[in-house]
């Protein structure tokens, strides 16, 4: 009797051995940390655990000295975490990566080195055609913070200055009710027998839904004004409870603003907030109540509002106290330095583990979201209309 033939040759049914996946090569980060040198800027992109987390998995940081001192994190502890320090700047913007807060001058531009890799703020309203043909000339591959987006289509750093922005307004009114001059003297803070401050809120994004909160944890009276009934029905549900909210009809809004004691002014546009309250609503204010203006940097929602300083933060007008710093959340270095750090840390290891920020992109479409220039290729739509500079589209290059 004949066997049956097998459908399987001999060394086919030898154990063979097992495929597996190519691990992709891990890239060694070289990053440059500058010292800020914009006026009143005090924040740092990475804290000293933060470049220890990097030293640790065999990546390079090399920081200026005294690029943290102004948030309170000193060269020392940043030595401790494996960062080497030096003097020379122009060594720091040679490093293959930069990275800081506040976008480069022209000057610190110059002193990048060709198709190197640029992160940091774009703050598109302060910048000049010069700055994005320099960009172009050096083939530089730049991102910005603003841009950046996680898998829900939130921005991270966006979100976490609002927080700050918001949760500081609210800090910074309780403080010139009290210090600043022809303040009200009234204090946060629900006291037994004492009618609560009053709070008004224009805008229900997260500046808003933080000051809300802010005010709402020291016992104030709140009140949200906002055009979006989905982000007021958001907010009223993040907070957990029933507040006053309404659109913003002229009518309940001179009535609000009459009898607040703190105003906050939230809202934003595509390129100027609108300007809500009329200077004719403010002269309507108590003496002594307070403005403060997070919407200043996108030209303030209030008629009245001026930008101001953080070393001179306020004026007066109508008896009114009004703030118009546009950097608040550079009043607390530390906090933010932190926060902007925390989100940072993540997408650098992930751009390590990638192989480099080109495959990091490919994969990674909130990292691809914040790239504008991509060797020296405007691939930013919004940059292109606004000064009109010539635009491909990303996908072109990265597929």
């Amino acid at each position: 009797m004949t066997k049956p033939s097998s459908p399987f040759t001999a060394a086919q049914l030898l154990p063979q051995e097992e495929m597996l996946e190519i691990q992709h090569t891990k890239g060694e980060l070289y990053i440059g940390i500058p010292k800020e040198i914009e006026f009143q800027e005090r924040r740092i992109c990475l804290t000293p655990d933060a470049v220890s987390a990097l030293v640790s998995q065999g990546h390079k940081i090399l920081m200026e000295h005294g690029a943290g001192n102004a948030a309170s994190f000193l060269d020392a502890q940043y030595s401790e975490a494996g960062a080497q320090l030096t003097n020379d700047t122009k060594k720091v913007f040679s490093c293959p990566i930069v990275l800081k807060v506040e976008p480069p001058t022209l000057n610190e531009l110059e002193m990048m080195q060709a198709k190197s890799v640029l992160i940091s703020a774009l703050q598109i309203k302060t910048r000049q055609k010069s700055y994005f043909e320099t960009l172009a000339k050096k083939k530089i591959t730049a991102l910005a913070f603003e841009f950046l987006n996680d898998e829900n289509g939130a921005f991270p750093v966006v979100r976490a200055l609002s927080e700050i922005a918001g949760t500081a307004s609210i800090l910074i009114a309780a403080e010139l009710m009290a210090n600043a001059k022809e303040g009200n003297g009234l204090m946060f803070g629900n006291i037994s027998g004492v009618p609560p401050v009053e709070v008004l809120i224009i805008g229900a994004g997260t500046v808003g839904e933080f000051a809300a909160r802010s005010a709402i944890g020291l016992g104030a009276s709140v009140k949200i004004f906002d055009n979006n009934i989905t982000k007021l029905r958001c907010l009223q549900t993040n907070l957990g409870r029933t507040l006053f909210t309404s659109t913003l009809q002229p009518k309940n809004l001179l009535k609000a603003l009459k009898r607040c004691d703190v105003a906050i002014g939230a809202i934003r546009g595509k390129n100027r907030s609108p300007i809500v309250v009329s200077r004719t609503m403010v002269e309507h204010m108590k003496k002594g109540s307070v403005i403060i203006d997070v919407s200043i940097d996108m030209g303030g929602c209030f008629e009245t509002s001026e930008t101001t300083t953080h070393k001179d933060p306020t004026l007066i007008k109508n008896g009114v106290i009004h703030y118009g710093v546009p950097n608040i959340p550079a009043r607390y270095p530390k906090t933010a330095s932190i926060s902007i750090s925390n989100i940072f840390t993540p997408y650098l290891i992930d751009i390590a583990e990638s192989g480099g920020i080109e495959n990091a992109i490919r994969f990674d479409n909130g990292l691809k979201n914040g790239l504008y220039f991509y060797r020296g290729i405007l691939t930013n739509k919004s940059i292109s209309d606004w000064f009109d500079m010539p635009y491909s589209d990303i996908n072109l290059f990265i597929f």
